[in-house]
């Protein structure tokens, strides 16, 4: 029974947080229009989720292994329940981006146990299977977000979107109660690293938001010092008797460090393809918001058909290879993507859509399967929570990336239609940066070496 239910904890909590980023990129515009949103603010209600999470991932990830798994779960979606709540009631965009910053708190919760609970239960024959089931229900999640989101907000407005997941985050929680019977702390006789955690809350937070006050003076400076506190984070841990990350983890196990620096660079160089992609269809090509969702499933489809393949794949043939192929691809679909102007061909952007969906759905459970594979036991939550770290660090980044683009050409201003010429600018630079980005990983990818 544990099996099952883990696996549905794991697909159903999969689905509903990318839903939500996805959903919230295609009703940025209308949200924006009602609180007449500056281009920093327009980012903020994006980022702020993500530097919740990201900075929460790893302390939470270790309580799991100390308290229990399931316990940090279950209250991980009461707050993700709440937080979503106060979404919708938000009246302002500075208690939209706060209440979105309480999401990403709960959110932090949920990704730091949800894999670590599904590698605990499943044997490491069947992991690469299940870990891209789980992983193609995250790309379904992605391909709904935009359609159902761009529908909701045409029809109910966009404070919808955040109600109608409670139905779901209340079966999660119901089926976490009632059906997973185990509670999985392999840690429980070790101490929670108080001091590293609050280092690294703090570093991890100043570095994202240095990341997206850039290019201004203030954001170069709070990048600094969060970068110089990672440093103090870093020289802690080697020291720490029970530390809340195992700096060994990096230095000892190759297989572990370059899938996660893949994975940092693989969200660094796509995350922001929904966001710019969204701006660029709505306010610059007059697509309604369902009609933009409806363009942007076709690389979320393309995700969800090949992540449980690629999964599978990898448990019979190196997560080396099959990640590494998708990584490629990924490149090519980016470096495609920058050449897109404000006249291009509908389908040539669907093509291009579709080749990134591709490279992405082969990089993600494999990647996944080799960083889960290559510790122990009691630190499934660590690992898991790292890998999810990178994911969001990787988001935020490449958010940050997005919005230091547009601040440059357009400026901190409200975007509108008038204004094509230099968001065309930011658009193409960013892509190419992006693709850049993504060859890089590609050598992280083959650097990691094997894990059988």
């Amino acid at each position: 029974m544990d099996r099952k239910a883990a696996l549905a904890l794991a697909m159903l909590s999969s689905f509903l947080t990318p839903f939500m980023a996805s959903s919230i990129a295609i009703a940025l515009p209308s949200i924006s229009d009602e609180f007449s949103m500056s281009t920093v603010e327009y980012g903020w209600v994006a980022t702020s989720y993500l530097l919740a999470a990201a900075a929460f991932l790893v302390p939470f990830g270790r309580i799991a292994d100390i308290k229990g798994r399931k316990r940090v779960f279950i209250i991980g979606m009461w707050v993700f329940a709440i937080a979503s709540i106060a979404c919708a009631l938000a009246p302002s965009s500075a208690m939209l981006i706060a209440s979105r910053f309480l999401q990403g708190f709960g959110g932090a919760m949920v990704f730091g146990t949800s894999i670590a609970i599904l590698t605990s239960v499943y044997p490491p024959n069947e992991r690469g299977k299940v870990i891209g089931l789980s992983t193609s229900v995250v790309y379904i999640g992605l391909s709904a977000g935009p359609v159902l989101g761009g529908l909701l907000t045409v029809w109910l407005g966009w404070r919808s979107i955040f109600l109608v997941l409670l139905p779901g985050v209340f079966a999660i929680i119901w089926i976490g109660t009632a059906w997973l019977k185990g509670e999985w702390a392999e840690a429980r006789s070790e101490r929670f690293d108080m001091v590293g955690s609050t280092i690294y809350v703090a570093s991890l937070t100043a570095v994202i938001v240095g990341i997206m006050m850039l290019p201004r003076f203030e954001g170069a400076v709070i990048l600094v010092a969060g970068v110089l506190g990672v440093a103090a984070f870093v020289f802690w841990e080697l020291r720490a008797p029970s530390p809340v990350l195992n700096m060994s983890l990096f230095r000892r196990n190759r297989s572990f460090a370059f899938s996660n620096l893949a994975a940092l660079i693989n969200y660094s160089a796509t995350y922001a393809v929904a966001f710019l992609m969204g701006l660029y269809l709505v306010t610059f090509r007059d697509f309604g918001e369902g009609e933009a969702g409806m363009i942007l499933v076709s690389q979320t489809i393309i995700m969800a058909a090949f992540s449980p393949i690629a999964g599978k794949l990898s448990d019979v043939v190196e997560p080396q290879i099959v990640a590494s192929v998708g990584m490629g691809a990924t490149t090519v679909g980016l470096l495609l993507l920058s050449f897109v102007e404000q006249d291009t061909d509908l389908w040539v952007i669907v093509v291009d859509l579709m080749i990134l969906g591709f490279g992405f759905g082969l990089f993600s459970s494999p990647n996944t399967n080799a960083i889960m594979s290559s510790v122990d036991r009691k630190q499934y939550g660590v690992a898991s929570a790292t890998v999810g770290t990178m994911r969001l660090i990787g988001q935020v980044m490449s958010t940050g990336i997005a919005t230091l683009f547009l601040s440059i050409y357009i400026g901190d201003i409200e975007i509108t239609p008038d204004v094509g010429p230099q968001f065309m600018e930011a658009f193409e630079v960013a892509f190419g940066v992006f693709a850049v980005l993504c060859f890089f990983g590609v050598l992280a990818s083959l650097a990691r070496g094997k894990i059988r």
